[in-house]
């Protein structure tokens, strides 16, 4: 794959990663609410639902996947869901009990599904990688090591980008100690969550 071709491919996929969508809305206001625990496996989650659709878009299975559209319809629901519960959750939260109750491993499990389902419904995703992705790279034509060299450029850009947020988010957090800021920001980040989850089940 030509150097030029991959960097215009990154390029471009960090703008689209990078600009405000459900995705990021739902990121940073978990982070804002609860800090970076469980964060790791929401970031993961996304990651694998990015490539999903990228597997889909190279492989030239996007006519399968609209004779799939039933199950993706459910995927969509099913991140809708998980957005609303996120912001039901965080709006009754007690002020300075950020975390459920869980172990690491459940909480990260449960983030990572939830991140996974989120992202495998996602509009914006979705039409990046059908509808954009393919009038930019000649995805048909690229050899498997293209295809893996795109892959690995996609999973460090998407980290990248993500993790940034998740610092930006974290450090605007504990700027914020009082116990009414903290009710704010509470509420605040289940307004986000709510209009992240209203944002997918209207496209």
């Amino acid at each position: 794959m030509p150097l030029s071709s991959l960097l215009l491919f990154a390029l471009i996929y960090a703008g689209a990663v990078a600009s405000p969508g459900p995705g990021i809305a739902a990121l940073v206001a978990r982070v804002m609410t609860s800090g970076t625990r469980g964060i790791l496996g929401f970031i993961l989650g996304m990651i694998v639902g990015d490539l999903t659709w990228f597997t889909i878009a190279a492989c030239g299975f996007a006519l399968l996947a609209q004779a799939f559209a039933p199950a993706f319809v459910a995927l969509k629901a099913g991140g809708v869901l998980y957005l609303v519960y996120l912001a039901w959750k965080t709006w009754n939260a007690p002020v300075g009990t950020t975390a459920p109750a869980a172990s690491p491993r459940q909480d990260a499990v449960r983030a990572f599904l939830g991140g996974l389902t989120m992202t495998l419904g996602n509009p914006k995703v979705i039409l990046f990688f059908l509808a954009l992705l393919p009038s930019v790279v000649d995805l048909p034509h690229l050899s498997t090591l293209g295809l893996l060299t795109m892959a690995a450029t996609l999973v460090s850009v998407l980290g990248t980008v993500l993790g940034l947020y998740v610092l930006a988010a974290d450090r605007a957090r504990r700027a914020f100690t009082s116990r009414r800021a903290r009710r704010r920001i509470n509420q605040g980040s289940a307004t986000v969550m709510a209009g992240a989850a209203a944002a997918i089940a209207l496209r």
